[in-house]
């Protein structure tokens, strides 16, 4: 990775940062007209690119720490992008503001009455109340920050001196890192997500949520890695061996968020109770049964039918098609 060090150039970089920081800025100015002319759809839109773009930057994180974990050396010439990706969930909490600002229009159990009416929900009155979910989301994203800021110090410190004991180092924060990243993924997505449908659960829908993030961050660092190759940047370092790897990986998440989506969808079916079944009941009503029939399409068959051979796997352009329906479609379901 010292290569691509050497090759940015401080022009270009700063030419980067100054679009970065000006895409930022209209954005910004965007969410600010969103919640002056319709609040309520501006927050419930936000919550879904939030999340979209925080569990690409938590699956970064998890392929990080299992692959310092496992020892894997073919994953050394992208590990810069995956530790870029992952240093990014410090910003999260700043990009939750809007979350925190909108939760009384988000989630129903924020207005203390909607527990008084429904003796059901009594129960989860302790959990869902605004000041242990705030206590819980400010644990999640120092659990978050303290994990991807040390990897990335150690990793920074490694190229400076290439000893072992940072390799050491790594291993021993990734350990006790990764059970930490999927309990606090799992807490976030009852939180931030199935608590959008209070009377809904399932005890599959964490690790959903973790495989959807999971297989977001492989598409997108297949096209990360291919847009610093096509900018000349990285075209000695990965090689048509290490997109076979990648794309192997990719076929192999599709292949398990679809065991987990199909596995919530088949047991709660299978039990036929209410308070399961209707959030698949509104997922198949109106217009959204298109959107939840194009998700099984673009983000699992299409997939699958391409990935599946070894020739798509070590073709960056095949490769790189099926990331961007995939990207696209995950999107949608969120």
């Amino acid at each position: 990775m010292e290569g691509l060090l050497v090759k940015v150039s401080e022009a270009a970089w700063s030419r980067v940062q100054r679009i970065l920081l000006a895409v930022a800025a209209l954005s910004w100015l965007a969410c600010a007209l969103g919640v002056a002319t319709n609040p309520r759809q501006f927050y419930a839109s936000y919550l879904v690119g939030f999340m979209y773009f925080l569990t690409i930057a938590l699956g970064s994180a998890f392929f990080l720490m299992a692959w310092n974990l496992s020892g894997a050396v073919w994953s050394l010439p992208v590990r810069r992008l995956m530790e870029a990706l992952a240093a990014t969930l410090p910003l999260g909490a700043v990009l939750f503001l809007p979350v925190v600002a909108g939760i009384g229009s988000l989630y129903e159990w924020s207005h203390p009455e909607f527990f008084s009416n429904d003796p059901v929900l009594q129960v989860k009155v302790i959990f869902f109340n605004r000041t242990f979910f705030l206590a819980r989301a400010a644990v999640y994203f120092l659990v978050w920050s303290l994990l991807s800021l040390a990897l990335y110090r150690i990793s920074l410190r490694q190229d400076l001196d290439s000893s072992a004991q940072a390799v050491r180092k790594a291993v021993f924060w990734s350990g006790p890192g990764l059970a930490a990243l999927m309990v606090t993924v799992t807490m976030a997505a009852v939180d931030w997500l199935m608590s959008l449908e209070p009377h809904w659960y399932s005890t599959i829908f964490g690790i959903y949520v973790f495989a959807g993030g999971g297989l977001a961050f492989l598409a997108a660092l297949i096209l990360l890695a291919q847009a610093f190759r096509r900018g000349g940047l990285l075209a000695e370092a990965i090689k048509v061996d290490h997109y076979h790897d990648l794309g192997r990986w990719l076929f192999a998440m599709v292949v398990f968020w679809a065991y987990i989506g199909f596995s919530q969808y088949l047991l709660i079916w299978y039990a036929n109770l209410p308070e399961e079944t209707i959030w698949f009941r509104h997922r198949l009503d109106g217009n959204w049964v298109w959107v939840s029939a194009s998700l099984l399409v673009g983000n699992f068959i299409v997939p699958f039918l391409v990935l599946i051979s070894r020739g798509a796997k070590r073709n960056p352009a095949v490769l790189g098609g099926a990331d961007t329906v995939r990207v696209t479609e995950q999107e949608k379901h969120h």
